[in-house]
């Protein structure tokens, strides 16, 4: 019997805890998107920037199917957390996803798309310069 199997399944699936300082939505959103193989993931600390949440994340998935799949994971996630409702934009299409879990907003692009509309230049650096390439 290896060790995870001697424990409930209750915490054998239960999140790691938060780092100090970090909501336990934030963390969820983090560690689902790592789980669904999300790409060039960032977290954008809002606090100064916006009122509408304490973070924003950003990832790109490779395909429309895998920023669907991992958009309703997500959402799915944090309902049976029991972090409250989260309302999903964009599923048809599934170029960008929005999903607005109150605390946290989150931002799943294709690739392309995600270059197209640059939403870390915008949040993130505010009137700084953008970074060579």
């Amino acid at each position: 019997m290896t060790p995870l199997e001697s424990l409930p399944a209750t915490a054998a699936a239960a999140p790691p805890p938060a780092p100090v300082g970090e909501s336990p939505l934030h963390t969820l959103v983090l560690t689902s998107l790592d789980d669904d193989q999300a790409q060039e993931v960032i977290s954008i600390p809002l606090d100064g920037k916006s009122s509408i949440a304490d973070h924003m994340v950003i990832a790109s998935g490779r395909s429309t199917r895998q920023v669907a799949a991992m958009a309703q994971k997500l959402a799915e996630r944090i309902k049976q957390a029991g972090m409250g409702p989260v309302r999903l934009e964009g599923l048809p299409a599934a170029d960008w996803v929005l999903i607005d879990a109150g605390d946290v907003v989150v931002h799943l692009f294709r690739p392309e798309v995600r270059s197209f509309y640059n939403l870390e230049r915008m949040w993130a650096f505010g009137d700084a310069p953008p970074a060579a390439a």
